[in-house]
């Protein structure tokens, strides 16, 4: 399957006005870690809950990786699946694939059979990295397993291997091969530019399937540079990660921009908010970027007699919709700490921003406005700019589109206006200065904990049952997540009414992962439909919203929590 190339995606004007802007640069990945170990080689870069990894070893082991990756047949234009907690592992298996040109398939580890295997055929992957056994679930063991059904999956390295390795997989560090750095360039060559194909990131949208979007280095990067603009980002910064580095977010975050600015980034695997506080005084962390949920967890456990938080200088709050209340809730705690709202797309990076020099009332009535040299406009369905005000889609236009969706020319093409703004599917009002709000929907998601679930995997999943009639997913109103899944069910004349954890057994049965299984199951009669016959889901989330709201938890058949390790997903 061949990519999409940065020429078809931009014009040749585009690419050197972005080039003369410094939006896009010559950089590569392994360029930047090259330019940073020359400078302060013995400055830590990375940390984690057990290691730490310094400039000058990033560079000695992606080149060590490099090597062993050369030698075992990968190369320019293969792609690699990387699905690894968030470990400082991960900085250099990244590095190295981008130093020898392959492409990097990020994989978030809450991921099992499904999704993993959905990925893997889409991308053509070649090779995967993967942990062990990782909070009870034996990752390698999965890949091995799908190997079976996909062959050109030739390489499966496991990381931080815990007892024996399955069949034909191969030990990490076995991997490595100590040269000298002249020795390893030689042998792997020049690599290709930051405007190849760099990376592929899955993003949930209204079909059952997630969408594969194709990165340039410099598409990615672009978001690390401005982001930096905005938040006086400086090599004494400190980023605090408990977003996943697998995901865009944590990618961008908490690799790419702290590495761009000769910064540091302590990655936190395991997220709980009273030892995310700890990891905070401990590294003394400045910054992060979240769902809302952290630091709405964080927040809830913070005692300012007890934890020290006075390091932070920000926290960006992204992912879902921020209240505004949210918002002076958390400056109001942590005085010191700037609280931020971003609107972000694993398309483009990031749509709209508050930055530190917007007035603080900005985060509270908008979720910012487009970034220096970025274009947003409110969009109807032809693609004209609807008036200043008026809702509309949110559409975004600039140096951080994606190249693709991979394998879907037409789903690509049908995104995009005639003036080549890229559609969101989401709606928002943007005021007369330019800063937008986003004010619902139109993709057919819910956004659980920062996380984009698509409900149509799991409906079908459902309907294929012989005891049910109809299903119908939707968000319900969450507290802590934002929003949560919750089933409506009609059940087939004369069958038993299923229960919520026999739904939930059924479902990762299926090999659905834990956060997209329904939280709350409502057996109903009938399903409320339009005159066509198409179920009016938002009825159904009013409904939901009206019994939560009115304290109706025990009312329905089955409400509760589906199990501990949704609260985990976050």
């Amino acid at each position: 399957m061949a990519f999409a190339t940065v020429h078809d995606r931009y014009t040749d004007e585009q690419i050197a006005r972005f080039h003369e802007q410094g939006l896009w640069t010559d950089e590569t990945l392994f360029a930047m870690i090259e330019k940073q170990a020359d400078r302060q080689p013995d400055k830590v870069f990375g940390t984690d809950s057990t290691t730490e990894i310094t400039y000058g070893q990033l560079r000695e082991r992606v080149l060590a990786l490099s090597v062993g990756l050369r030698r075992r047949g990968i190369g320019p234009g293969d792609r690699v699946a990387v699905q690894l907690p968030s470990w400082t592992e991960f900085f250099v298996i990244s590095a190295a694939i981008a130093r020898i040109g392959a492409v990097i398939v990020p994989i978030m580890p809450i991921y099992r059979r499904e999704e993993v295997g959905f990925i893997l055929e889409t991308a053509n992957v070649k090779a995967a990295f993967t942990a062990s056994t990782y909070r009870g679930f034996d990752h390698a063991r999965m890949f091995a397993d799908l190997r079976a059904d996909w062959p050109l999956l030739e390489t499966i390295v496991v990381v931080r291997r815990e007892g024996d390795l399955v069949s034909g997989a191969v030990d990490f560090e076995d991997l490595l091969v100590d040269l000298s750095r002249e020795e390893a360039d030689a042998e792997i060559g020049t690599g290709v530019g930051p405007d190849e194909p760099f990376v592929v990131v899955f993003s949930s949208g209204t079909t059952s399937r997630p969408k594969g979007c194709l990165h340039t280095f410099n598409t990615m990067a672009c978001g690390a540079r401005l982001l930096g603009r905005g938040w006086n980002y400086t090599e004494a910064d400190v980023q605090f990660g408990p977003s996943p580095v697998t995901h865009t977010t944590g990618l961008v975050t908490s690799y790419l921009l702290p590495l761009a600015h000769g910064a540091a980034s302590h990655l936190m695997d395991r997220w709980e908010p009273k030892e995310g506080l700890e990891r905070i005084a401990k590294f003394k962390c400045t910054a992060c970027v979240s769902a809302t949920t952290f630091l709405q967890m964080l927040l809830d456990v913070y005692d300012p007699e007890v934890h020290d938080a006075s390091s932070m200088r920000f926290w960006t709050s992204a992912g879902a919709p921020i209240p505004g209340s949210f918002v002076e809730a958390g400056r109001a705690a942590i005085p010191n700490m700037a609280v931020l709202s971003l609107y972000g797309r694993t398309e483009n990076i990031t749509t709209t921003m508050c930055t530190l020099d917007d007035d603080p009332s900005r985060s509270v009535t908008s979720d910012g406005q487009a970034l220096p040299l970025q274009e947003v406009a409110i969009v109807d369905e032809a693609g004209n700019e609807v008036p200043r005000g008026e809702e509309g889609d949110i559409a975004y236009r600039g140096a951080m589109n994606c190249l693709e969706y991979i394998g879907q020319p037409d789903e690509t093409a049908a995104n995009y206006t005639p003036s080549g703004f890229h559609r969101s599917g989401d709606l928002g009002r943007m005021d007369a200065d330019g800063y937008v709000r986003v004010t619902g929907r139109l993709k057919d998601i819910v956004i659980r904990g920062g996380m984009n679930i698509s409900v149509r995997a799991v409906e079908d999943a459902l309907a294929s049952r012989p005891d049910v009639s109809q299903v119908a997913l939707v968000a319900m109103p969450d507290a802590y997540l934002g929003e949560k899944v919750c089933c409506y069910l009609v059940m087939h004349e004369g069958q038993p009414e299923l229960t919520l954890e026999e739904m939930r057994d059924f479902l990762l049965g299926e090999g659905m992962a834990i956060q997209k299984v329904p939280e709350r199951l409502e057996i109903v009669d009938a399903l409320p439909t339009t005159a066509t016959g198409k179920i009016q889901k938002h009825v159904l989330r009013a409904d939901i919203a009206a019994k939560l709201e009115a304290g109706g938890m025990a009312a329905p058949r089955h409400a509760t929590s589906v199990s501990a390790q949704q609260a985990e997903a976050v």
